[in-house]
């Protein structure tokens, strides 16, 4: 990908995992599961998860943030239960005794709510011994990425390999400490949001991600 295009924003999302399928499909990876985080990442997965005809999963994550502050998150959860806090931004924030336990009990059920919608009664993917291929539509801290990778490891992946058109430098390095191999697009010199980068960077909706998991993503290659 020359240097003009990666400064150049990102149609969507879907043009995003186009441009990261590229990317991807010259690695030629064995056998890889892609499993998108909810919701953003769905999208940009399905164009991947068709390039490499890959089968699609959804991983939920949910970011734990104060609640009048959702845009600065502390850590993250995932569905399995792996919880990351990053301590220095826990006291920066001044959490009280409680309070990141009640955090984090209400990211849970918003969390279960999501896979079951997400899920319809079907099992979490099985990702033993597999290549996974983690996508986001972006990382600004790497929390709820990292604690993905982390779930994933627990569950036996034998390889993560972490997909995202864009992240900031502190991120990137962060995650680069977690998966296998971290594959991005754009890694601005003046992050200012991951939004930033798209020109159409609207919210995914809920009947977006299961219409994307209902139409098999092989059928798209």
């Amino acid at each position: 990908m020359s240097a003009a295009r990666r400064r150049t924003p990102f149609l969507d999302r879907r043009q995003a995992g186009s441009l990261l399928a590229d990317e991807l499909v010259a690695m030629k990876l064995f056998d890889p599961i892609v499993v998108a985080l909810p919701r953003g990442g769905v999208p940009v997965a399905h164009e991947i998860a068709a390039r490499l005809g890959a089968p699609l999963e959804v991983f939920g994550v949910r970011k734990l943030a104060l609640p009048d502050r959702p845009e600065v998150g502390f850590g993250a959860i995932a569905e399995d239960g792996t919880r990351l806090v990053d301590p220095e931004g826990a006291r920066v924030l001044g959490l009280r005794n409680g309070e990141l336990e009640q955090i984090t009990a209400r990211e849970w059920a918003e969390l279960r709510r999501r896979i079951e919608l997400y899920r319809d009664s079907r099992p979490a993917p099985d990702v033993r011994d597999r290549t996974v291929v983690l996508v986001d539509d972006g990382v600004a801290t790497g929390l709820t990425d990292a604690a993905a990778i982390r779930a994933l490891r627990r569950q036996g992946a034998r390889r993560v390999v972490l997909a995202v058109p864009v992240g900031s430098a502190i991120a990137v390095e962060l995650l680069r400490q977690e998966a296998d191999t971290v594959v991005t697009l754009r890694i601005p010199a003046r992050f200012r949001g991951v939004g930033d980068s798209y020109l159409d960077f609207r919210q995914v909706s809920d009947q977006e991600v299961n219409d994307a998991l209902a139409r098999p993503a092989r059928a798209a290659a």
